[in-house]
């Protein structure tokens, strides 16, 4: 049976406080702009996996099966939230360039439209980021892109 004394060892695995205060920040931060973002998507009647398909779609036309593995979801779900965008004539289906038998899904000018308009109502974060410092905002923005990777 294993020791559930501490051990300086086991110990050095231990988060400092700064950090672990960093991660609860990071989780905040990420509940409050997913809390923005499903209220951004719903002014624009929009569920929130409507909204992320659509604004990844507006980057590139994608496959289904593309669009399941961005979205951590089945293909099955993505065919129906892309028929739901396509009936409101922001999504359309494609032949893609490289196999035309393969369908790609593609945001029509009224889907990236709606996208931009939705990423502009998001208020989470604008103002508190307008009160940084461009240096201040550099930084941030390079600590976040070093710790994805």
């Amino acid at each position: 049976m294993a020791s559930t004394t501490p051990t300086p060892q086991n110990m050095t695995n231990r988060p400092d406080p700064l950090t672990v205060e960093v991660v609860e920040l990071i989780g905040e931060v990420v509940a409050r702009f997913h809390e923005d973002y499903e209220s951004a998507a719903a002014e624009h009647a929009l569920t929130g996996a409507q909204a992320r398909l659509l604004s990844l779609l507006c980057l590139e036309p994608l496959p289904m099966r593309r669009l399941a593995q961005q979205l951590k979801c089945e293909p099955s779900n993505v065919t129906g939230i892309v028929d739901r965008l396509e009936a409101r004539g922001l999504v359309e289906r494609q032949p893609a360039p490289a196999d035309r038998r393969v369908k790609v899904a593609a945001a029509t000018p009224e889907g990236r439209r709606v996208a931009r308009s939705l990423r502009e109502s998001l208020r989470f974060a604008r103002e508190p980021l307008a009160g940084l410092s461009e240096g201040e905002r550099v930084a941030l923005r390079d600590a976040l892109r070093r710790m994805l990777g």
